[in-house]
């Protein structure tokens, strides 16, 4: 074998074993909620000795998850689709018209990314608008805290967007707006899904905003619905990993369903531009 040979198959050695410890804590949390209270109390690797399915309708039952679930895809999916159409619209005007000031306003939005959430403004914020503890305060809140992100990538997406083309739907008689929508925004799939599995899977997994901003039960993500669920149920590890089997299971099958636009969408996004 030779030298570089021998390198390949050692980082692909490293790679397998990362991978083996990346997927060990998902493995325990799905292997011992098909376990019985007593199997599961010492969360060990070892195979249930007989699957009990039970588990899961137990935690859909009295953890309340079926109304939790809904809550969460509304908060997912509306801050998803609110903070795309906000955030491209931004991006592909920065990207397009260089002044100083658009410069300027770039800068300053994906600041965001870096800058500390300020509790106490925002909380005074949220009950100025009467948005605090509703549902659409929380899609509107989690919309805008995806914007300078979102902006970050599909401005260098932008770039990759030929300007003839714009030229062309001007002189066809477009409007600005049907111009973004008709040429532009079908150009920018790749990066707009990238976001918008990014968005989803931080807006699903969001738990200190629902828990400072929602103080009706009735209102909380599964997150929260988790962590209540959790604190009933600490000593049935069984039910607790189903629990928590069920609030991943969305975030992994968006996940597995656009990978690919994951990693073609972050590549360009970054280096263009």
């Amino acid at each position: 074998m030779t030298p570089k040979f021998i390198q390949k198959l050692a980082r692909n050695g490293i790679a397998w074993l990362l991978s083996l410890f990346t997927f060990l804590p998902l493995y325990l949390i799905i292997v011992n909620s098909l376990k019985d209270q007593m199997g599961a109390s010492s969360m060990s690797i070892a195979l249930p000795k007989q699957l009990i399915w039970s588990n899961y309708a137990i935690v859909v039952e009295q953890g309340k998850l079926l109304q939790s679930f809904l809550n969460s895809l509304l908060y997912a999916v509306g801050s998803t689709v609110l903070g795309i159409a906000l955030a491209a619209i931004a991006a592909y005007i920065f990207a397009r018209n260089q002044s100083r000031f658009n410069r300027f306003m770039y800068f300053f939005v994906i600041l965001g990314i870096a800058m500390p959430i300020n509790f106490v403004t925002l909380t005074k914020v949220m009950q100025f608008t009467h948005l605090i503890n509703t549902q659409l305060g929380m899609v509107i809140l989690l919309a805008v805290m995806s914007i300078p992100f979102s902006v970050f990538l599909i401005y260098g997406f932008v770039g990759s967007v030929p300007r003839e083309l714009d030229e062309a739907g001007i002189v066809d008689g477009c409007s600005p707006m049907r111009l973004f929508y008709s040429i532009v925004a079908p150009l920018l799939t790749p990066v707009i899904v990238t976001v918008g599995i990014l968005n989803f899977m931080g807006a699903w997994n969001d738990f200190v905003l629902p828990l400072y901003y929602l103080n009706d039960s009735n209102m909380w993500p599964m997150t929260l619905a988790v962590y209540n669920f959790f604190g009933r149920f600490s000593v049935n590890w069984n039910l607790v990993s189903a629990d928590i089997v069920l609030t991943t299971l969305p975030v992994i099958i968006i996940y597995l369903l656009g990978q690919k636009y994951i990693i073609s969408g972050m590549t360009s996004g970054s280096v263009k531009g």
